[in-house]
């Protein structure tokens, strides 16, 4: 199975004022590493602050001016620079946006598409739109159609990569799995779909495999079906996720995620850890484990 995209430890972080005169760099990304694989889904999962949306906005080169990176992100064995995100983004590489104010209130839902009649004509077939829809403007839509409008758009340009950030928030239970339907879709067509999602209990029924984010950084790369089993998890923290799951008991954990600008030295989950050894003032080096990755001394 061919790599789409390959980010090795991949680090950001941001330069801020502190106070009027002062500034202070906060590291918000550490380590990570993420693969999107041709005809394969991978939910990207976590709690709000892990990293998500921000590795998504730097695979397409769309960072603000005080974000800094260290780390390799490749395509198709390529680096992926900065002039090559410029050249794929919008065709080879989409991104269907958390915000449905991505789309101009201005402009009719066609045209944002393409400009190319057939190509909209294609892509509403495909995802069971009217016709006169495109006629419409973004308020005129209903939520589950906004979100087929978005994803038609993604797809306008064929892309190898689909990112696809929360698209499933606000949607009912019906939508959100027709929504899922469409992603898997386009990775059985032959494209990665890279899925950011809170929705874990949802993701795994249509993903392949799931990257695990913790305070910026993965602690765990597993195959979506070791989700039906608590066992078959490598990480804690991709077993407090299981538990917490309504299926299994909305069971919670002490503690919360670091802040960014305060995050602890070595393992970032060992303050919230009841494996923690002092071993864990170190970083975990990330490692192949039982077929899937995992950042973790204790991990077996």
């Amino acid at each position: 199975m061919t790599n789409v995209l390959e980010v090795k430890n991949l680090s950001l972080s941001f330069r801020m004022y502190d106070g009027a005169f002062s500034r202070r760099t906060v590291r918000v990304i550490s380590n990570l590493n993420v693969t999107a694989r041709e005809g394969e889904v991978i939910a990207v999962a976590g709690s709000s602050g892990s990293g998500k949306s921000l590795l998504a906005h730097a695979i397409l080169g769309i960072l603000p001016k005080n974000a800094s990176l260290d780390g390799e992100m490749a395509w198709f064995g390529r680096p992926l620079t900065a002039n090559l995100q410029k050249r794929l983004r919008g065709r080879e590489l989409a991104l269907v946006p958390q915000s449905v104010t991505h789309l101009d209130p201005l402009i009719r839902v066609g045209k944002q598409i393409s400009r190319d009649k057939a190509t909209v004509a294609r892509l509403f077939d495909r995802y069971h739109l009217e016709a006169g829809v495109a006629r419409l403007f973004p308020h005129e839509l209903s939520g589950g159609m906004t979100r087929r409008v978005m994803i038609s758009a993604a797809l306008a340009g064929e892309p190898k990569l689909v990112i696809a950030d929360e698209p499933t928030p606000g949607l009912s239970p019906h939508l959100a799995e027709h929504a899922m339907k469409h992603f898997r879709e386009i990775a059985d067509s032959g494209a990665a779909v890279m899925l950011i999602t809170h929705d874990l209990s949802l993701a795994i029924r249509f993903a392949d495999r799931v990257a695990v984010f913790y305070a910026g950084t993965t602690v765990e790369t597993a195959a979506a079906a070791d989700f039906a089993d608590t066992a078959l998890l490598r990480h804690p923290y991709s077993k407090a996720l299981w538990a917490a799951m309504p299926q299994n008991g909305f069971t919670p954990t002490a503690g919360a995620q670091p802040y960014a600008g305060d995050l602890p030295e070595g393992c970032l989950y060992a303050p919230r850890c009841g494996l923690r050894s002092a071993e864990c003032a170190e970083a975990p080096p990330s490692r192949a484990l039982r077929g899937g990755e995992v950042s973790c001394f204790h991990a077996s």
